[in-house]
């Protein structure tokens, strides 16, 4: 007993006056865990939102797509930007996510009556959003030919992978997914940083968010049709591009 107390007393006299014991949910994992809420708001979620209404000028036709993509392609430091506010910000976010599924942290007990499946399928939605968006960053932004240099190709490239039926129904797959997992998200973050407060203020928040998911679906798939009415266009050295701006006028 007496050896047991001095080895107590030693391990406690370790700790310096005036700092508390880390609990759980303090230190290093409470401020991961707080980055990893906040980027999925800003900058993920407001990026989420612009690409989908940037991406709906698809059920305009070509040229407005392209006028889009010539526009957001043109932004001074567009690499820099891109880099610090989408690509770096989504690995952290995604990287840390599946950190946090693998040690099997749930939110069920802080918050019981979101109920498992939710819990469950946000988690799910997660993995797949990630290996959606890995597929599309590559095919989309890096894979040639590249939309940095040419953006009046934009429109064709899109079109050009959707005559693929299995590549419409992962973006259908992968779209739905990722709206999910953001709009569940949203409410997560209201209910984890204090802006909704109560068990009925949390409730009416949620069908907020469910009515979100809804929206953003929508308009995703209403930009897959847009890309699949459109006639097909030509590839890049077939023929002048009638998308450049300078053509029409």
């Amino acid at each position: 007993m007496a050896s047991s107390a001095s080895s107590l007393e030693s391990s406690t006299a370790r700790i310096p006056k005036g700092v508390a014991p880390l609990r759980a949910g303090e230190g290093y994992s409470f401020v991961l865990r707080r980055l990893h809420s906040l980027s999925g708001i800003v900058p993920i979620g407001a990026f989420l939102i612009e690409h989908f209404i940037s991406n709906a000028e698809a059920t305009k036709g070509a040229v407005a797509y392209n006028e889009q993509v010539k526009f957001l392609t043109g932004f001074p430091f567009v690499h820099w930007l891109e880099w610090i506010f989408i690509f770096l910000p989504l690995l952290y976010h995604s990287l840390y996510g599946i950190y946090i599924w693998y040690r099997g942290d749930s939110n069920v007990g802080e918050y019981p009556w979101t109920g498992n499946w939710l819990y469950t399928s946000q988690r799910w939605t997660g993995i797949i959003a990630f290996i959606y968006i890995g597929y599309h960053v590559y095919t989309m932004r890096f894979s040639a030919p590249e939309l940095m240099k040419d953006p009046s190709i934009g429109f064709w490239k899109v079109q050009q992978a959707f005559q693929n039926p299995w590549v419409v129904a992962a973006y259908v797959i992968g779209i739905i997914a990722v709206c999910w997992h953001f709009s569940y998200g949203v409410w997560l973050f209201a209910a984890k940083w204090g802006i909704t407060v109560g068990e009925q203020a949390r409730r009416k928040f949620g069908i907020v968010c469910t009515l979100l998911a809804i929206a953003l679906i929508a308009i995703g798939i209403a930009t897959i049709a847009g890309f699949l009415r459109a006639p097909l266009v030509p590839g890049p050295g077939a023929v002048p591009s009638p998308f450049e701006s300078s053509l029409l006028r």
